[in-house]
């Protein structure tokens, strides 16, 4: 039987316990870290050579639909009860609201070097000392909103925009194309400053501290942001009845792309799963 994702705002003071302890025990554990270096290693970016996977590719979401399922298995069994919330940010915009309560991920880091001084997430509480792709230190760090340059997280009507396109992805099949679901969702844009980030990459960047690097599963926050990344592909499948995954079939010897990305019915590394595969997993959980 399928179990519910929950959005964050809703969550009981028990869920909210619960979620954060399976966390912390998953860290304890050391299972948490190898997570944040499995992120850093499959993030390859267009100009780099070999598959790319994880990010600037048709495979951001099938490969992130994965990643999410094994957190939320370790987290499971710690405890059954448990599975990974989403974060609203269309909705929730603030630096005080959900999630950033001292009951669920804590609040903004402090100005002077963005520590995070609050929730269970602090350096302070001695729980979570990040060890991978750590270059300021081993406590986690925010700058919500980006305070020096001040950003606005994604609207409704940004998030309508990618939700529109019924065309899962198109040719080159990386950060320059400019229709599209898959990469106005994940946000690689055109220009300079803000306005180049959208939808996810926004998220990242007005997040800001640790969510900055390839190394960002180092901030819990990372889960529920994808969490509802990934709940806009299950929104986008509805609303585009019988779109599908592309590309459908390998770019040829003569593309750019060969052996650069993933098509629908091939191995997604590090996984033996294809991205046919993801495209419905409704019998294994569902969206509240």
């Amino acid at each position: 039987m399928a179990y519910v994702r929950k959005d964050a705002a809703t969550l009981t003071a028990g869920e909210k316990r619960r979620f954060v302890n399976a966390l912390l025990e998953v860290k304890r554990r050391g299972e948490y870290d190898e997570f944040v270096r499995m992120h850093v290693e499959y993030y390859a970016s267009d100009g780099e050579r070999g598959l790319r996977t994880a990010h600037m590719a048709p495979s951001f979401l099938p490969w992130h639909r994965r990643f999410l399922l094994d957190l939320e298995n370790a987290l499971r069994r710690v405890d059954s009860s448990v599975t990974l919330p989403y974060w609203d940010w269309t909705r929730d915009r603030t630096t005080t609201s959900v999630p950033w309560t001292a009951d669920l991920l804590g609040g903004n880091g402090r100005r002077s070097d963005h520590r995070v001084m609050t929730g269970p997430f602090a350096h302070r509480e001695g729980n979570w000392a990040l060890k991978v792709g750590v270059t300021e230190g081993e406590f986690l760090t925010r700058d919500l909103g980006r305070r020096s340059a001040p950003i606005d997280l994604p609207t409704k009507s940004e998030l309508e925009w990618a939700l529109k396109e019924p065309e899962y992805d198109v040719a080159p099949w990386d950060s320059t194309v400019t229709r599209g679901f898959r990469n106005r969702l994940e946000g690689w844009g055109t220009g300079r400053g803000s306005a180049s980030w959208r939808n996810h990459n926004r998220v990242h960047r007005w997040v800001g501290g640790a969510m900055l690097s390839a190394a960002s599963v180092n901030d819990p926050v990372f889960w529920l942001h994808h969490a509802f990344v990934d709940l806009q592909w299950y929104r986008w499948q509805r609303r585009h009845r019988g779109a599908r995954y592309l590309p459908a079939a390998a770019p040829g010897s003569g593309d750019a792309q060969h052996g650069r990305i993933v098509a629908r019915r091939e191995p997604l590394p590090p996984w033996d799963v294809t991205p046919a595969e993801l495209e419905d997993v409704g019998r294994i959980y569902r969206y509240a």
